[in-house]
């Protein structure tokens, strides 16, 4: 294949690429069915390559932190060896990325973006940065493969040791295997129990294969943990979080640290204090038809927003998906109006997340 000689272009994302040319390896929608794919994974355990996104080493001290700037966590109070879900807003507070950030010392911290937004995240972050601070792009020789399901506490301690069984919800730590010191993470994108594997990019094949020797684990794809995120109503970048959305309108004020100062602030306590004019809401379809990107979203005759996202639903049995609404537009089990050019789906409005209940904290 032929690469683009871009400074937009990582070493990272050309290394994706070739893989994904000569060898199939970069997270494919499917390897069999999506559908059943998703079922496996909730019903016992899947892995999913996520090689492609962002990794970034910033070390700096912690008291005269530039970093707690620039992310709207408090990355300070975060203690060793946990993770806090944040973003990376512009002035005008929209997001630029979410991202998660992990302590892992005292003055040591990782932070893991999507991947379309690597480049940029980190010319971005590395700018903002004091000049005392160390800040490396770790993404090229950094490999994450996810290991999601209720049994996949039982295939990442035979690979980790038993330890892993004492690391809590949103925790990271330190794992001596394959010869390395790695980090496992806690955090998951499915809702069921789940841990994230960051190891050397030449060692992750064999990783991928010793993971797959367990009979009760199978491979899933892109299409699957589409289904499996929108099932616990967690927001994809490029569909529910853009540069046109803030965090208060996608309903994340929680990680929003309004007692620091960070990119963003005053336009969203701006915001806060004028009312927001849309928010994200769960729709869910009357039958199995699902919701389509973009389509228009309609209550009582009149069009009240669109939608971001929407699968069928195979544990639900019906279409599922997120959308943004006029604030004032309609509310909780209203019945709405999904509408595209060629069809017009019956659905309502429901709380997210769609599953209530899954393996997540056990």
């Amino acid at each position: 294949m032929e690469l683009k000689n871009t400074p937009l272009l990582s070493e990272h994302q050309k290394l994706n690429a070739l893989m994904a040319d000569f060898a199939g390896w970069y997270l494919p929608i499917h390897y069999g069915s999506i559908v059943e794919e998703a079922k496996h994974t909730r019903q016992k355990v899947s892995v999913f390559d996520i090689f492609h996104m962002g990794e970034f080493l910033v070390k700096e001290n912690p008291v005269k932190s530039s970093l707690d700037k620039i992310i709207t966590v408090p990355v300070t109070k975060i203690k060793i060896g946990k993770c806090k879900y944040g973003f990376l807003l512009n002035e005008k507070g929209t997001i630029i990325d979410d991202l998660i950030v992990f302590r892992l010392k005292e003055d040591e911290w990782m932070i893991v973006v999507n991947a379309s937004n690597e480049v940029r995240d980190a010319d971005i972050i590395s700018s903002k940065l004091s000049k005392g601070s160390f800040f490396e792009n770790i993404s090229a020789k950094t490999a994450k493969l996810d290991v999601q399901g209720p049994l996949s506490r039982e295939i990442v301690s035979k690979i980790a040791g038993e330890k892993i069984k004492e690391l809590k919800y949103y925790s990271c730590g330190f794992f001596d295997f394959f010869g390395g010191n790695y980090i496992i993470s806690r955090t998951g994108y499915t809702g069921e129990l789940g841990y994230e594997i960051y190891i050397d990019v030449n060692k992750v094949v064999d990783l991928w294969k010793e993971i797959l020797k367990s009979d009760f684990c199978k491979p899933a794809g892109l299409g699957a943990r589409d289904i499996l995120r929108l099932e616990m109503g967690y927001p994809l970048y490029g569909d529910e979080l853009t540069e046109d959305i803030t965090p208060l309108e996608a309903g994340f004020e929680r990680v929003l640290d309004f007692e620091k100062d960070f990119t963003g602030k005053k336009s969203l306590l701006e915001q806060k204090n004028k009312g927001l004019k849309r928010n994200l809401i769960g729709i869910e379809s009357i039958d199995r038809r699902q919701p389509r990107h973009l389509n228009k979203i309609f209550f009582n005759e009149k069009e009240i927003g669109f939608v971001t996202s929407g699968v069928f639903s195979p544990h639900i049995n019906k279409g599922i998906g997120m959308g943004y609404i006029n604030i004032n537009g309609a509310k909780e089990e209203d019945e709405i109006k999904i509408v595209s050019e060629k069809t017009q789906i019956p659905a309502k409005i429901v709380k997210l997340p769609f599953l209530k209940e899954t393996s997540i904290h056990r």
